[in-house]
């Protein structure tokens, strides 16, 4: 055990909860913390970065309400093949991202995320999509002002 966190498989500062079904070959940066209590899945080949937080539980409506409102709300998240979340991306819980998405450095997902699309911002929004089409340059990216 690395600083206190629980040990996991991937990397000695990373925080994982629960029990998150993650495909061969993802690899998790440090400083993440991934949350699996309410139900989480992340594909074969994802690079999810440094920093990031992948939640599938909130505690916000128990919060507000002065524990009138007793539960603590989870959704599963769903994050496809080949996906790159970058540095201190947030991943709220219910969302599903598809397969070869970029989430960009810092971005919020509060939404699901079509396959190979590009999101940034907060709150995430696509701005563009992945093109695999050329193999010299396989992951060139098409702003979606230019999709037909």
């Amino acid at each position: 055990m690395t600083a206190g966190l629980p040990e996991n498989p991937y990397n000695a500062y990373a925080w994982i909860i629960g029990e998150p079904a993650i495909g061969s070959g993802t690899w998790i940066g440090a400083f993440t913390l991934i949350d699996g209590s309410g139900g989480l899945t992340i594909g074969e080949g994802c690079d999810i970065s440094s920093g990031v937080h992948i939640y599938t539980h909130s505690s916000a409506m128990r919060c507000v309400s002065g524990r009138a409102y007793p539960d603590v709300d989870r959704a599963p998240v769903t994050i496809g093949d080949r996906v790159f979340i970058g540095a201190n991306a947030v991943v709220n819980m219910g969302v599903t991202i598809g397969d070869e998405s970029i989430i960009g450095a810092g971005a919020v997902v509060t939404a699901d995320v079509p396959p190979r699309s590009v999101v940034v911002g907060v709150p995430g929004r696509v701005v563009g999509q992945v093109d695999l089409s050329d193999p010299r340059h396989p992951t060139t990216i098409r702003d979606v002002a230019d999709t037909p």
